[in-house]
C-alpha cells in the first residue's frame, strides 16, 4: 500500500501531521553552494512545508564540486551517507565518510569538498531561517 503525500485534519501541507516525499519527487541539479563551483544534486524535501521548524536535505556533491566556505547562520549537522569528503570548519580540516555525523555551531565558517573518483552524499539538518509572516520558502 502506497504512503499519502500528506495526512492531517484537512490533508494540506499547512494542516498536515506527516508529510512523504520521495528522491524522485524533489531531486534537482544545482551549482556547489555558497559560490562551491561543480555540479551536485539537491533533494529538497520539504521547502514547501509550512512553519517547518526543520530543514532536512541530501545533497550529493558530484567529483570537482563543494559547498564553499560560508559562515553558519544557525546550528548545522551534516552526516554522510557515502563517499569521502575533505570538511573545513574555522581552518581545522576533517577527513569524513559514510557514517561520520559533524555538528557546527552557529558562527563557524564551514565548507566541503568530495575527495577520490565518487559522489559525496550528506545529509543536512538545520533550522529554518527566520522568515516574515506569509513570505514563501
Amino acid at each position: 500500500m502506497a504512503s499519502p503525500d500528506a495526512a492531517g485534519p484537512s490533508d494540506s501541507l499547512a494542516d498536515a501531521a506527516f508529510v512523504v516525499r520521495r528522491d524522485a519527487e524533489v531531486i534537482v541539479g544545482q551549482p556547489g553552494p555558497h559560490e562551491g563551483g561543480g555540479s551536485t544534486t539537491a533533494y529538497r524535501y520539504f521547502d514547501d512545508v509550512p512553519n517547518a521548524a526543520l530543514e532536512f536535505r541530501k545533497r550529493a556533491l558530484h567529483p570537482g564540486s563543494a559547498i564553499g566556505p560560508h559562515p553558519l547562520t544557525h546550528d548545522e549537522v551534516y552526516y554522510v551517507l557515502e563517499g569521502r569528503g575533505e570538511l573545513t570548519v574555522d581552518g581545522a580540516l576533517v577527513s569524513v565518510d559514510p557514517g561520520t555525523a559533524v555538528f557546527m555551531r552557529i558562527g563557524a565558517t564551514v565548507g566541503l569538498k568530495p575527495v577520490g573518483q565518487g559522489d559525496l552524499v550528506i545529509i543536512i539538518a538545520y533550522p529554518p531561517p527566520a522568515r516574515a509572516p506569509g513570505t514563501p520558502p
